[in-house]
């Protein structure tokens, strides 16, 4: 059986700088208590890595954001890698707490285009995951931000406005991104676009896409993740059985039997080490 790695794949820039940042804060501030509100990126084995430096993720699903930042009456918060609202800021800063910023670059890029198009009396047209914290946070900006899912959402949404703007959350498909504005430019003739998945993502998604003669593709990473969840999907729209798993450990032999060529690919918040082990686990059946 051949094993190849997709390259690129696993870490990108914005996960690499929001874990230094998570470990740098603590690392400094070793006497202070350090929570992320929510997980800092998605992936859980990140998350307990983090809490074995004594840094602690706040993510219950129980809770908003607010009532995860009115539990904490002292210490430092890091905003994670997808982006915070301006009123979960305000609210931390009312409260005299410390925060460090983990914002990756692209989504501030993303939020300040949609900002500057609002600023010139533009709606916006968010395709974005819903409930997501990227999302989430772009929605909090603006009544005139309208988040749409899939081409359902864009069909039964009515802007009374000439003025529209549609762009995106870094993490999506550039395959659904495409389909999406060819049904927007139908709509509204008019429209202005810009694309704004990253090049973490949409490198990912485009060397999943030119495979060839795969039998097998494993998609390392955790089930939160939107950009680990959108290169199954990629896989198996292509037609090759596409599976994610979180480690080695969840490898299941049976689906290797008959199998030539399998190919492991990764999320951009799977940390490189996890990937390694699922080529190696492999490589020694």
């Amino acid at each position: 059986m051949l094993v190849k790695r997709v390259i690129p794949s696993g870490y990108c820039k914005g996960v690499v700088n929001a874990i230094k940042i998570a470990k740098d804060t603590k690392l400094n501030n070793p006497n202070e208590n350090v929570y992320i509100l929510g997980m800092l990126v998605h992936n859980s084995y990140v998350s307990k890595e983090l809490a074995d430096l004594g840094i602690i993720t706040l993510d219950d699903t129980n809770k908003t954001k607010e009532e995860l930042v009115d539990s904490i009456d002292e210490g430092i918060i890091i905003f994670t890698a997808h982006g915070i609202s301006d009123s979960i800021k305000q609210r931390v800063i009312n409260k005299n707490l410390k925060y460090v910023d983990a914002t990756c670059v692209d989504v501030k890029k993303t939020q300040d285009i949609i900002r500057d198009y609002l600023n010139q009396g533009y709606d916006v047209i968010y395709f974005g995951k819903r409930n997501h914290p990227e999302a989430q946070a772009v929605l909090s900006i603006s009544d005139k931000i309208h988040l749409v899912s899939d081409d359902n959402d864009l069909n039964n949404l009515t802007i009374n406005n000439d003025k529209i703007f549609l762009t995106n959350q870094t993490t999506m498909s550039y395959l659904e991104l495409a389909d999406l504005i060819v049904l927007a430019k139908n709509k509204y003739p008019n429209i202005i676009i810009e694309k704004e998945i990253c090049d973490a993502t949409s490198s990912r998604q485009k060397a999943i896409q030119d495979l060839i003669d795969c039998d097998l593709l494993y998609v390392v990473g955790d089930v939160k993740s939107n950009n680990t969840n959108k290169l199954v999907d990629i896989g198996n729209s292509k037609g090759i059985k596409t599976l994610l798993i979180q480690s080695y450990k969840d490898i299941n032999q049976d689906d290797l039997k008959d199998i030539e060529k399998v190919y492991v690919s990764a999320g951009a918040s799977t940390p490189l080490h996890l990937i390694d082990e699922v080529i190696d686990y492999l490589k020694n059946i």
